[in-house]
C-alpha cells in the first residue's frame, strides 16, 4: 500500500478558480519535498463539459487540489513528486451512489447461509479495493449487516486498506415481512431484525440508533424487492407516516435517506415523504416522473445488472423467484430510465454493485447513453450530480481547486467512446496514485 504523500507548501502561481486553465507566463512552484504535481494529456472539466489540455494539478497536503495550470509553461522543482499519466485523459473519481460491498453476485439465495458471519466483512475489504481500482474513490453503501460497511470505512481512513470514501447505511430500514426483513425461513426460526420496523414511533427510533453507530445516509425499503423471497417487487411496503418520519428525522440529524422502491405506489409516496433518493424506480408512471422532476428527487437507477442476472439464471444459487422477478421488471425499468431522463428527472450513478461483480461498476455507463443520456450526462451522474445528492461538492466530483484530488485516466475520450470507463488505466485518490496499468 502506498503511503500518502507529505507536502511542503503550495504552488505560487494563478489558481485554476473555476476551471480555467492557466496559460500565460511559466511559474515557479516552491522546491520542497513531499510536493506533488499530476501531469497527463488533457482533463475533462465535467462543470463545462469541455476538455482542457496539459494541466498540471497540484495537490496540498491535505489531498486537495492547490492549484491548476499548464503544464507546458510552469516549473517545479527537483524535490516535487511527479505523478506523470501520459497521453491519457484525466475524469473526476467517479462515484457510486448504490453498493453493498459487503455482498456476492457469486454468491446468491440461500447459498449465502453456508458462510459464517464474519465471512462477508472479510469479503468487503477484496470488493472495497476492487471498486477502487474500477475507477470509483466514493461510493455509497445501502445496506451492510453488523455495520460492516461502517468499519471498512474506518479501516480506510485508518490507512489499514485500501478503497474508495464510504458513505455507509448499516442496516436499511423496512417492516415485518418486507424487503428489508429476513425472508425465505420457517416460523421456527423467527426473529425479528435488527432492522425492522412497525409503525412510525419505532422508524423514528431506528434512525438514532442507526446513526449513533456510525451510518452516514439511511435506506429504507419502501417496496417489495427482487431478491426477497413471498413479497410482490412493486408492493408498498411502508406508509406515508413511517417513511416521513424516517426523513424528518434523518434531516434533523444531518442524514440524507435513500428509499429501495420499484414499484410506482412506493416511489410516489417516498418522494412526497421527503426521501432524497429513490433507488430502482423500475416502474415510475408518467406522472410520478412528473412529480419526481418538480420535486427535484433523484432517481438512482441500476439499469446495468439486469444483464449479469439473467445471463447467470439460477447458476449461483438464485432462487427462481427472484429470477422471474427480474424478467418482469428488466426492460420495465429501462424503459422508466428512458421516460425520466427525457422528462428532466435528475439523475445519480448507482449499479446495485453485489447483485453483479464489484468492479465491473463502469459497464453501467453504456447502458445509460443506449438508454438515452449523452455521455457528458452519464459521466455527470457519476461525479457532478453525486457530489450534489451528497452534499459534497466542495469534497468530490469535479477536478477543481479545494476538492479532493481524486482522479482516473483513460487512454481515449470517454465522450467519444463511453465503454473507455470500464476499464480504467490509473485511478488517483488524495494524491496518492493506488493504480496505474
Amino acid at each position: 500500500m502506498q503511503s500518502r504523500v507529505k507536502f511542503g507548501g503550495f504552488l505560487r502561481g494563478i489558481a485554476f478558480g473555476a476551471s480555467v486553465l492557466l496559460a500565460a507566463s511559466a511559474v515557479q512552484a516552491q522546491d520542497g519535498t513531499g510536493q506533488t504535481v499530476i501531469t497527463a494529456a488533457r482533463y475533462l472539466d465535467v462543470q463545462s463539459g469541455k476538455m482542457v489540455e496539459h494541466p498540471a494539478i497540484f495537490v496540498g497536503a491535505d489531498g486537495r487540489i492547490a492549484s491548476i495550470a499548464d503544464a507546458r509553461t510552469v516549473r517545479w522543482g527537483a524535490g516535487v513528486k511527479h505523478i506523470d499519466l501520459g497521453e491519457r485523459t484525466l475524469l473526476p473519481g467517479l462515484i457510486d451512489m448504490h453498493v453493498h460491498l459487503t455482498s456476492l453476485a457469486e454468491v446468491g439465495g440461500y447459498q449465502g447461509l453456508r458462510y459464517t458471519d464474519s465471512f462477508w466483512t472479510v469479503m468487503g475489504v477484496v470488493n472495497a479495493k476492487k471498486t477502487l481500482d474500477a475507477g470509483f474513490t466514493t461510493v455509497r453503501n445501502v445496506g451492510s449487516a453488523d455495520f460492516g460497511d461502517v468499519g471498512l470505512k474506518q479501516a480506510i481512513e485508518g490507512g489499514y486498506i485500501e478503497g474508495p470514501r464510504i458513505i455507509p447505511a448499516g442496516y436499511a430500514i423496512g417492516a415485518t415481512g418486507g424487503h428489508c426483513d429476513e425472508g425465505g425461513l420457517p416460523p421456527s426460526m423467527d426473529r425479528k431484525g435488527p432492522s425492522v420496523v412497525d409503525g412510525p414511533e419505532e422508524a423514528r427510533a431506528k434512525v438514532r440508533w442507526l446513526h449513533k453507530y456510525g451510518a452516514r445516509v439511511i435506506k429504507i425499503c419502501a417496496t417489495g424487492g427482487v431478491f426477497s423471497l413471498g413479497d410482490s417487487v412493486g408492493a408498498q411496503q411502508l406508509t406515508l407516516e413511517e417513511m416521513k418520519a424516517i426523513a424528518d428525522e434523518a434531516h434533523m440529524l444531518g442524514l440524507k435517506v435513500a428509499a429501495h422502491a420499484h414499484g410506482d405506489d412506493g416511489i410516489r409516496t417516498a418522494i412526497l415523504a421527503g426521501i432524497d433518493t429513490i433507488e430502482h424506480c423500475s416502474l415510475a408512471s408518467d406522472e410520478t416522473i412528473k412529480l419526481a422532476a418538480l420535486h427535484k428527487s433523484w432517481f438512482d437507477m441500476d439499469i446495468y445488472n439486469d444483464d449479469y442476472i439473467l445471463a447467470t439464471g439460477t447458476a449461483n444459487g438464485t432462487e427462481q423467484e427472484s429470477l422471474d422477478k427480474e424478467k418482469a421488471i428488466g426492460l420495465a425499468q429501462r424503459q422508466t430510465f428512458q421516460r425520466a431522463v427525457r422528462g428532466g428527472v435528475r439523475m445519480i450513478f448507482g449499479t446495485d454493485a453485489g447483485v453483479y461483480p464489484h468492479g465491473d461498476n463502469g459497464r453501467q455507463f453504456a447502458k445509460m447513453v443506449e438508454w438515452g443520456m449523452t455521455p457528458l450526462q452519464a459521466i455527470r451522474a457519476a461525479t457532478l450530480n453525486g457530489a450534489e445528492a451528497l452534499s459534497m461538492t466542495g469534497d468530490v466530483g469535479a477536478i477543481a481547486v479545494g476538492r479532493y484530488a481524486d482522479l482516473i485516466a483513460v487512454d481515449g475520450d470517454p465522450l467519444a467512446n463511453i465503454r473507455e470507463l470500464e476499464d480504467v488505466d490509473a485511478v488517483v485518490k488524495g494524491g496518492v496514485l493506488v493504480k496505474e496499468k
